[in-house]
């Protein structure tokens, strides 16, 4: 069965309450500017916070994605952490052996690529080929990533790259954090997989209904395999940012991010089941976070009362979507037995 894309751009799969998304973020952005006057909308706070989120945005994406197939990647950071490492040794010995900044830059992105694309691989073959459900895979590939880069690093951070290299951590373009400027962009080509491709539209039927996906001509593996290929890139690029705006690496670097990726996502409207999901609603769930998080830190909250707030708020708000969806069902159940017993009389 041959699938038209002009046409499948067109079709409209469910998409969250933006409208609700959008006034929790300014209502977020509100009471911080109010509990903070003078230092939340500084110019130099904005500008931190667009530095920071990048990292585990690139995250929030790969998540959402592998949301949007029914599955979920809990091996994104420890992926991060993984080719991360890899980069970082890299960067360290062609310093140490005084290879020019470019070609050293230029082998430790094709490394982190080129490995991201190995784990994810071998994530959507678990998960396609052996079986093995989403969940389980990818925490088993957790631990081995996670492991590998020990393994590398003996448990030591690894520092001392180019100073080019810090660049795209901590540069800025007119004024604009270059980590934002490279979530933007890949932000855009996420949308453009999700809604003007054919393996975006694919990864929406297989989260909808495996069975009609497959029945469809959709060959389910494969849509797979690619998107924990694309959800592993995104962890790469988020590890390349990570290690060029601390200047080091260790293995377990960012390891709150997972549960943040996972907030966000859930927050911005994907269901875990699988089918829905889209940038605009996770985007505004990442500012969310941001501003909530940046406001946190000006006021010196505990770092591990952040942490029960955003395990707090992943459960408050999966309680909140089940409640809708059970209210949901229950009006249009009302509203097909109002329509029968109309016919009836």
């Amino acid at each position: 069965m041959k699938l038209n894309i002009s046409k499948l751009t067109q079709y409209k799969f469910k998409e969250p309450k933006n409208k609700y998304l959008f006034i929790i973020m300014l209502l977020s952005i509100i009471i911080m500017t109010i509990l903070l006057p003078t230092s939340f909308l500084r110019g130099s706070n904005i500008q931190s916070m667009a530095s920071q989120f990048p990292e585990f945005g690139f995250l929030a994406l790969a998540m959402m994605l592998a949301m949007i197939t029914g599955g979920i990647d809990l091996s994104v950071v420890a992926a991060a952490n993984f080719t991360g490492v890899v980069a970082a040794v890299i960067l360290n010995s062609a310093n140490t052996a005084g290879m020019p900044a470019g070609t050293a830059i230029f082998l430790s992105i094709i490394a982190v690529l080129g490995i991201a694309v190995l784990c994810g691989l071998f994530n959507g073959m678990m998960i396609a080929f052996v079986g093995v459900p989403p969940i389980l895979a990818t925490l088993g590939t957790q631990g081995l990533f996670l492991g590998l880069a020990t393994v590398i690093t003996k448990g030591y951070s690894i520092g001392g790259f180019p100073d080019a290299f810090m660049t795209i951590g901590n540069g800025v373009v007119l004024g604009i954090p270059i980590p934002f400027i490279l979530f933007v962009i890949g932000a855009v080509l996420v949308a453009l997989l999700l809604n003007r491709t054919k393996q975006g539209f694919n990864m929406y039927m297989l989260g909808t209904n495996p069975t009609v996906s497959r029945y469809s001509g959709v060959d389910n593996s494969k849509v797979i395999i690619k998107t924990y290929i694309v959800t592993a890139l995104l962890a790469g690029v988020a590890s390349i940012i990570m290690i060029s705006r601390a200047n080091s690496m260790r293995p377990g670097y960012g390891s709150a991010y997972l549960l943040q990726a996972i907030l966000v996502v859930v927050l911005g409207g994907a269901d875990p089941d699988g089918g829905f999901g889209n940038i605009p609603g996770l985007l505004m769930a990442i500012i969310t976070l941001q501003v909530t998080q940046s406001g946190l830190n000006i006021m010196a909250f505990s770092p591990f009362f952040r942490k029960f707030m955003w395990g707090f708020a992943l459960l408050l708000v999966m309680a909140i979507n089940f409640i809708a969806q059970q209210y949901g069902d229950y009006k249009r159940v009302k509203r097909m037995k109002e329509q029968v017993a109309a016919t009836a009389s």
